[in-house]
């Protein structure tokens, strides 16, 4: 206690006194740094809260053209619709089946029997939904909109066949050459359709129930196909 002094003591006047350049530097020490929190998903992956849409954007274009492609070219071992769904893709095949199967009757009293833009969108939507609940009941391995995402995607083949039927009959009128481009088209197209929806959900069907649970996938595509069959007006 011998070097002990008295001024090494500071009153609260004398803390009062202290030169504002030193407490202003401590406070600005105090705030300063990054106050950028990235955030992760349950993955761990950084999250994409902070990045601008563009890139949002590109990245779900990007996604939504894989999966067209892993349906023309489907492989079995490939479950990129399951594992990373959305429905997207689905609702712009539909919008696009609707659109191009919306008839055009100049004659009233054939209105009732022209297909218009709610019966296919209902058709689509609905049947989706009925043959993925069936999945369900009988014990399918694949949740609700996983189905409904893989069984929309596979619409692409009947809407790029009906695209190309609504082409050649603005090119020409309906000949046996064009009712025979016509059959083929539909029917390669609905093979496709049903073989591509197969390879994605075969291996989630229950075992001894798959038969029950495939045969109304296929009168879903069946139905959609033959009123692409019917079509007789071209685009223009």
């Amino acid at each position: 206690m011998s070097g002990w002094k008295a001024g090494d003591l500071a009153t609260p006047t004398e803390n009062a006194k202290k030169e504002p350049s030193q407490m202003e530097g401590s406070e600005e020490a105090a705030v300063s740094g990054n106050i950028f929190i990235e955030t992760h998903d349950d993955e761990g992956e950084i999250g994409t809260l902070d990045e601008p849409i563009s890139v949002t954007l590109a990245r779900d274009v990007k996604a939504i053209l894989t999966k067209f492609v892993h349906v023309l070219l489907p492989v079995r071992s490939n479950k990129a619709l399951l594992h990373d769904w959305d429905l997207w893709g689905p609702l712009c095949l539909c919008l696009t089946l609707s659109l191009l199967l919306h008839g055009r009757s100049t004659d009233h009293s054939d209105d009732k029997n022209t297909i218009h833009f709610v019966h296919v969108f209902l058709l689509v939507w609905g049947g989706a939904g009925v043959v993925t609940l069936n999945s369900q009941l009988l014990k399918g391995k694949v949740s609700f909109f996983q189905s409904v995402c893989t069984l929309g995607y596979c619409l692409l083949p009947l809407t790029l066949a009906l695209l190309v039927l609504r082409i050649l009959l603005s090119i020409d009128s309906l000949t046996p050459a064009i009712i025979f481009i016509k059959l083929a088209l539909v029917g390669g197209a609905l093979t496709w359709s049903i073989w591509a929806s197969l390879g994605f959900l075969y291996d989630y069907l229950a075992v001894d129930r798959r038969a029950l649970a495939i045969y109304p996938l296929v009168l879903f595509y069946l139905s959609i196909g033959c009123l692409i069959a019917t079509q007789k007006s071209g685009l223009f």
